[in-house]
């Protein structure tokens, strides 16, 4: 609410202050105020401060400060909605080494753009569909890939130098036949030669003339900035790309609720939805998407740029018709190259293990996706698990609170990390969560706090063991010199776990507990 006093001369600027003090206690209904008049409201404006509301000298200027205020509870909401995990998530993993083997190769040979087919391989590795590329280094080639693949298709400049293809007359569209193919190559040749040079090129790449009905041309991407690192890009695709500038920007990883907010900054999004009777396109399949290349760009941190452009998106499915990467040359060690503002999902510490009773569980750093079974995890705890745990009872509800849980489960894993134990339950499917052990680090310091909390049903089974020792290896992955926990004397089941791993105890009667600590 907006309340606004203009100087006249039947008003009392200053008791119209004392009547609107009430509301500045109301809840879910913010009160700003515009005392317009300078040294004559002087009186008046000081009161509603006085009562926590603030004012301002102009209108428009309060409009803008709520402005603000509803992008950052916008921003903060997105944040902390409980993201849906994919289906495939525990079916399918990006082909990491693939990645990692291209781009080495680039640089090995003292190049720093991947070609179009390369790339396509990078964006295939991730689970980004791409269109079908066959590389042919002369006519007949281009002829054979062509007939094989079906008319009509487009004939593009392969070279690993020129990667404005256009600029050279590089690309031969909507090719039905295979004189058609035979006289593109050649007219690609001629072209390539004339502008540039015979030495940049090496043949062409045939691909499929794609024709989806109601396809709009998007653009993915991601540059480097020398402080937040590598900053993602959506929006408007195409050639009129810089003409349009319908553009969204967020730091990645993202997930499903991130990608969904980050396509909605964008004009776009509202004919991605289905406009004028045509359909609307997968827009679950685009978050997915949008996951998959934030996931590409935070984990392979050799890459400084990247874009899809054009991506087309239809009701029938989405495909990248064309890709461009590139990375950081020889010269440049990844001490140079800017880290992530957020850290990607540690993807290291996802390993299997079997527990002593032959279960097969996978230990892994929980991600915020996890909420809905954190939730089932506390139903399964006794009064006595939680209070050895929390050193005071808590209820389920207060335990299971969405506030509470998103900070548990969303975590910036440069500061913490938390693994947790699951199987996918026999009867119902739904992953389980057994236990969850959290190292924090202490601001400020090279040292870290360490807690672990086992279901009471999956107690006795090596579990809490395995957590803290898995726990262990991160805080030396994390250069850190000391882990630190705090225990109840009742509690020896964690104290003896923590002996056999290697902690020293010590006792205190002033604080009543037990610490325990771990140099490494």
């Amino acid at each position: 609410m907006l309340v606004i006093l203009t100087p006249q001369a039947m008003t009392d600027p200053t008791l119209i202050a004392e009547q609107l003090k009430p509301l500045a206690r109301q809840e879910g209904k913010p009160v700003l105020a515009s005392w317009m008049g300078g040294v004559d409201v002087a009186a008046g404006e000081a009161i509603l401060n006085h009562a926590n509301i603030p004012t301002f000298p102009y209108p428009d200027t309060a409009a803008r400060a709520f402005n603000y205020m509803w992008q950052y509870s916008y921003n903060l909401k997105g944040l902390y909605e409980t993201p849906a995990l994919p289906e495939d998530s525990d079916t399918w993993t990006p082909d990491r080494k693939l990645v990692e083997a291209i781009i080495q190769k680039s640089r090995g040979e003292g190049r720093t753009i991947l070609t179009e087919f390369e790339s396509k391989q990078v964006l295939s590795a991730y689970g980004i569909p791409t269109a079908q590329t066959v590389i042919a280094p002369d006519a007949a080639a281009a002829v054979n890939a062509a007939t094989q693949m079906g008319y009509p298709v487009v004939l593009k400049l392969y070279s690993e130098t020129i990667t404005h293809k256009t600029d050279v007359g590089g690309v031969q569209l909507n090719l039905g036949s295979a004189e058609a193919v035979d006289r593109a190559f050649r007219a690609i040749q001629a072209s390539v030669t004339e502008k540039a040079g015979a030495q940049h090129f090496q043949g062409v790449t045939v691909q499929p003339m794609i024709k989806l009905k109601d396809a709009y041309e998007l653009i993915v991407g991601s540059s480097l900035d020398a402080q937040f690192g590598p900053v993602l890009l959506f929006g408007t695709g195409g050639q009129l790309v810089e003409v349009f500038k319908d553009r969204a920007l967020a730091l990645p990883p993202l997930n499903s609720t991130l990608a969904r907010r980050m396509m909605e900054q964008t004009k776009i999004y509202q004919a991605l939805q289905g406009v004028r009777g045509r359909r609307p396109v997968d827009l679950e399949a685009l978050q997915v998407l949008m996951v998959r290349f934030s996931a590409l760009v935070a984990e392979q941190r050799w890459i400084k740029e990247i874009d899809i452009n054009p991506l087309l998106a239809s009701p029938d499915g989405l495909i990248a018709l064309d890709a461009r990467v590139v990375v950081h040359g020889p010269e440049v060690t990844l001490e140079d190259i800017p880290k992530s503002a957020v850290r990607a999902y540690p993807n290291r510490y996802v390993a299997p293990w079997t527990m002593k009773d032959g279960n097969t569980v996978t230990v892994r750093p929980i991600r915020p996706e996890d909420e809905p079974a954190m939730v089932r995890f506390h139903e399964t705890l006794s009064e006595r698990s939680v209070y050895l745990r929390y050193f005071h009872l808590m209820n389920l509800e207060q335990r299971t609170t969405h506030e509470r849980l998103t900070r548990i489960c969303f975590i910036d894993y440069d500061r913490e990390m938390a693994l947790v134990a699951e199987r996918r339950n026999p009867e119902t499917g739904e992953p389980e969560i057994l236990g969850v052990a959290r190292m924090t680090k202490v601001l400020g310091t090279t040292e870290a706090e360490v807690a672990v909390l086992i279901s009471d049903k999956w107690q006795n089974r090596g579990i809490g063991k395995e957590l803290l020792g898995r726990l262990i290896k991160v805080g030396r992955d994390e250069r850190l010199t000391r882990l630190i926990a705090d225990i109840l004397p009742d509690n020896r089941d964690v104290m003896r776990i923590c002996e056999k791993l290697g902690f020293s105890l010590k006792h205190s009667l002033d604080d009543e507990v037990v610490r325990a600590e771990y140099m490494l």
